[in-house]
């Protein structure tokens, strides 16, 4: 199921360079950070009415105890504009606020212009580029308010 979901909302994989795949999707879906384990690992689907809406990977206490880390989402391409991206990322956001974290990161690819509006328009900062061998990524962080 998720590998026909995201052949159809193919635009990651056309920034991010590749093709998905169901032996990529099932690396992905284990892939964690240097030293951190599966464990902290969570790769989430959002269903609305029984139709996948979104897939987010997180990773909790990375690159420190206090920060949380998304290294995917993607949502589903049909609804793209409307507002449903904002809001699952909102809820997210304040679920890892209650939690106690104090910050989110993620990975931007530079030359992805909707990925890059997206995320500025969440609150997200970028903090540096990250040369990489399929381009820059732009490393960015959202502060959470703490309670």
């Amino acid at each position: 199921m998720l590998y026909a979901w995201m052949q159809r909302n193919d635009q990651y994989y056309r920034y991010c360079g590749g093709e998905t795949s169901p032996r990529r999707i099932r690396q992905d879906l284990t892939l964690c950070p240097p030293g951190i384990p599966l464990a902290q690992k969570y790769y989430i689907g959002f269903f609305a009415a029984g139709t996948l809406v979104a897939v987010m990977d997180l990773v909790d206490g990375y690159p420190d105890a206090d920060t949380a880390f998304i290294g995917f989402f993607m949502m589903n391409k049909s609804l793209q504009g409307r507002g449903v991206g904002t809001a699952l990322v909102s809820e997210v956001l304040a679920y890892l606020t209650a939690l106690g974290f104090a910050a989110v990161r993620l990975g931007i690819d530079k030359e992805n212009p909707q990925s890059n509006h997206f995320w500025r328009k969440n609150g997200f900062t970028v903090l540096k580029e990250v040369p990489q061998a399929r381009g820059v990524i732009l490393l960015a962080e959202r502060r959470l308010m703490q309670k």
